[in-house]
């Protein structure tokens, strides 16, 4: 069985979600950007998570950077319940999804931060780390990858990284480094 976090989405699957709005940027980029509504927040209603982009004096690019930031965030701040079953049978095992399998090859993920497929990897380990009790030796060995890929993976999002530690911190674990 295949998990599904709300940033696993379809983008018109999680838009649907959302609350989309349109402004004026703001700053250099000449007058098209500031005569142009090009600037883009994206607000998820059900968590009040948002994300926005106005770099750009392209509406459809800053649409694009914006739906990518709120996935990143949705994997951050969203956790979904991992059931990791127990060695005794009875419950059915955790295992990664097929995506986490096709971006974690002999031990290595291969996703680095700018690439689709990112919040969603990022999303799962958060959520196995979670699962594990904050163990990233453990998530790691779960997910079929060393502790030091898992780490590298979640540096790639300050955010990410920054939680965990907190979480750590909360139980009494060492920070990671």
């Amino acid at each position: 069985m295949d998990r599904k976090h709300v940033a696993d989405l379809e983008v018109g699957d999680l838009l649907s979600q959302c609350e989309v709005r349109r402004s004026r940027g703001s700053g250099p980029g000449g007058q098209h950007r500031n005569k142009v509504e090009t600037a883009i927040t994206i607000v998820h209603s059900a968590t009040g998570i948002s994300a926005s982009a106005s770099e750009r004096r392209s509406q459809a690019t800053n649409h694009k950077v914006a739906v990518f930031r709120l996935r990143v965030k949705l994997a951050v701040g969203v956790r979904c319940a991992v059931e990791m079953g127990d060695s005794g049978g009875g419950g059915e095992s955790y295992g990664p999804s097929v995506l986490w399998r096709e971006r974690c090859v002999g031990g290595r993920i291969r996703v680095n931060e700018g690439h689709d497929a990112f919040p969603s990897v990022l999303a799962e380990a958060m959520d196995v780390v979670e699962a594990c009790g904050q163990d990233v030796a453990r998530a790691a060995g779960v997910l079929g990858c060393s502790g030091t890929q898992l780490i590298k993976l979640l540096r790639g999002e300050p955010e990410a990284f920054e939680r965990v530690n907190r979480s750590r911190a909360g139980l009494g674990l060492h920070r990671l480094r």
